[in-house]
C-alpha cells in the first residue's frame, strides 16, 4: 500500500450516513422545486387509520408515489376512486426512511376542473395587477346601517340564514332582497344588474352579495370578471359571502369585506342589539353616577361658601379682637423700648466695675492663689514619681548584687591572689582557693583537678 501524506491544503473527505444523504436529497427537492400542478390517474389508493391518503399517480408511461396528509385531504369533497383522473397541487419530496421519491399533495380536484382553476388564476392575476384588490380602495362599512341590500337567490338557504341573523341581532334595520340566479349562465349578468340597481336607488348603505356552498362550477358566477368589476364600481360598501369558509372567489378579493359564510356576513354587517342595549344600560348607570357626583360637588361647594359667609356681628367681634391684639403688641414694644436703655446702662456699669484697680487686684490674687495650689500639687506628684523610680532602680540593683545571690545558697570561689574562677583550667594542684559564702569565707588547697 502506498503511503500518502496530506498537506494542510488537502480537503478532507466528507463522509455521510445514509440518513444524512436522504435528508440532503429531500431538502434539495423541497427547496429547489416549487409547488406543481400534476395530472394523472389514481391507483393503489390506501387510507390507514391515521386518516392520511397514500396512492400512486400514473399516466401511460410513468408513475409516482403520492401522499396527502389528513389536514389537507379533509378539504377534498369526495374520496378519489381507483382509476379516477385527478389534478393535484403538490410539492416534490423524498421519504427518508426508505429513500423513496414522492410528492406531497396539498390540493386535489377532478381533472376537468383544471381549466376553471387556470382561468381563476389568470383573472386573479390580471385584476390584482390592475389594483382592484388594493386595500386602499376598500370602503369602510357603516357602524349602524340604515338599509341593507341582499343580492342572492330568493329561494336559497343563504337568504334565510341572512334574514334570520339580521332579525336576531338588529330587527329594526330594513332589508331589501335583490333576487338573482346564483349559478348557471344567467347568474353573472343578473348579479351585475342587481348591483347597478342598488346603487341607482341609493336607499341602501350596505350590500351583501353571496350564496351557499357548492362546487367550483356552482360558484363560478362569482369568479366572472363582470361581477368583479361591478363590485369594485359600487359606491355602496359590499360584503362578499360566497360558499363555505374554505371557498375563495374573485368576488371575495374585490369586495370591501369577505365573510366566510352568509350567516357571518349578517353578523359582520350589524351590531348586536342586545349588546347595544346592555351598553346603553351601562351608559345610563354611568350617567346617573356622574350626575350624582356633580350634584354632590355642588352641594359641597355650597356648604363651603355658607361656612365662609359670616354675620356682620361676628366680623366686628373679630376686628375688635384684632385691635386688642395690636394694642397688646404696641404696649410690649413701648416697654421693650424703655427697658433697652436700662439694660445698656447696667451692662456699662458692670464693665466699668470690672476695670477698677481693686477688682483687677482681687482677680490677680485669686489667680496667684490658684497657681500656688497647682504648683504645690505638681511638686507633690513629682516627688511621688521620683520615689517610685528610685524604688524600682534599687530593686533592680539588688536583684543583680552578687551578695544577694549568695543569700540564696550560692558561693563565689577565687584564687588566693587571683581573679574569680570560672572553669577548672585556671587551677593547678597546690593552689590555695578562697570561697566566699553569704556569711564568712572558706580557705582550701587543691589536691586534684579533673
Amino acid at each position: 500500500m502506498t503511503n500518502q501524506t496530506y498537506s494542510a491544503q488537502t480537503p478532507q473527505r466528507e463522509i455521510l450516513t445514509v440518513s444524512q444523504l436522504n435528508r440532503r436529497a429531500r431538502q434539495l427537492l423541497e427547496t429547489h422545486m416549487p409547488l406543481l400542478w400534476i395530472e394523472g390517474e389514481v391507483s393503489n389508493f390506501a387510507r390507514p387509520s391515521s386518516g392520511h391518503w397514500y396512492f400512486t399517480l400514473k399516466d401511460a408511461n410513468a408513475q409516482v408515489k403520492c401522499a396527502m396528509f389528513r389536514n389537507r385531504n379533509q378539504r377534498v369533497r369526495t374520496v378519489p376512486q381507483q382509476g379516477q383522473k385527478v389534478l393535484i397541487r403538490a410539492r416534490v419530496s423524498l421519504y427518508e426512511g426508505r429513500g423513496d421519491y414522492q410528492v406531497i399533495a396539498e390540493h386535489m380536484e377532478e381533472s376537468g376542473v383544471g381549466a376553471l382553476q387556470q382561468a381563476f388564476e389568470a383573472l386573479k392575476h390580471q385584476l390584482h395587477h390592475e389594483g382592484l384588490f388594493d386595500p386602499a380602495y376598500k370602503k369602510p362599512l357603516p357602524t349602524l346601517p340604515k338599509h341593507i341590500g341582499v343580492v342572492t337567490s330568493p329561494t336559497g338557504a343563504a337568504v334565510r340564514d341572512i334574514l334570520q341573523v339580521l332579525r336576531r341581532r338588529f330587527p329594526g334595520i330594513p332589508v331589501s332582497i335583490f333576487p338573482v340566479a346564483v349559478q348557471g349562465a344567467e347568474a353573472a349578468p343578473q348579479i351585475v344588474r342587481a348591483l347597478m340597481t342598488a346603487n341607482q336607488l341609493t336607499s341602501c348603505d350596505l350590500l351583501i352579495v353571496g350564496r351557499g356552498g357548492g362546487s367550483l362550477e356552482d360558484l363560478w358566477p362569482f369568479n366572472e370578471e363582470s361581477v368583479a368589476r361591478a363590485i369594485y364600481a359600487s359606491r355602496i360598501p359590499v360584503i362578499s359571502a360566497v360558499g363555505h369558509e374554505v371557498d375563495i372567489t374573485i368576488a371575495d378579493y374585490v369586495a370591501d369585506l369577505r365573510a366566510p359564510t352568509p350567516s357571518a356576513a349578517a353578523e359582520l354587517s350589524t351590531p348586536d342589539g342586545d349588546e347595544m342595549l346592555q351598553q346603553f344600560a351601562g351608559y345610563e348607570v354611568l350617567l346617573e353616577e356622574a350626575m350624582e357626583r356633580r350634584l354632590q360637588r355642588h352641594r359641597d361647594q355650597l356648604m363651603a361658601l355658607s361656612a365662609r359667609l359670616q354675620h356682620p356681628g361676628q366680623k366686628l367681634q373679630a376686628q375688635s379682637q384684632h385691635l386688642d391684639n395690636l394694642e397688646i403688641r404696641l404696649k410690649r414694644v413701648i416697654q421693650n423700648q424703655l427697658q433697652q436703655p436700662q439694660h445698656r446702662l447696667h451692662h456699662l456699669q458692670t464693665r466699668l466695675y470690672s476695670q477698677t484697680p481693686s477688682t483687677q487686684l482681687q482677680s490677680i490674687h485669686e489667680r496667684l492663689s490658684l497657681l500656688q495650689q497647682k504648683l504645690q500639687q505638681t511638686m507633690q506628684q513629682k516627688l511621688r514619681d521620683e520615689k517610685q523610680s528610685l524604688a524600682k532602680a534599687a530593686a533592680l540593683l539588688d536583684s543583680v548584687n552578687p551578695l544577694s545571690i549568695l543569700q540564696r545558697g550560692y558561693s563565689v570561689t577565687s584564687l588566693a591572689d587571683g581573679p574569680i574562677l570560672k572553669n577548672s583550667d585556671a587551677v593547678k594542684v597546690g593552689d590555695t582557693l578562697i570561697t566566699k559564702l553569704a556569711d564568712g569565707e572558706l580557705t582550701s588547697v587543691v589536691n586534684k583537678v579533673s
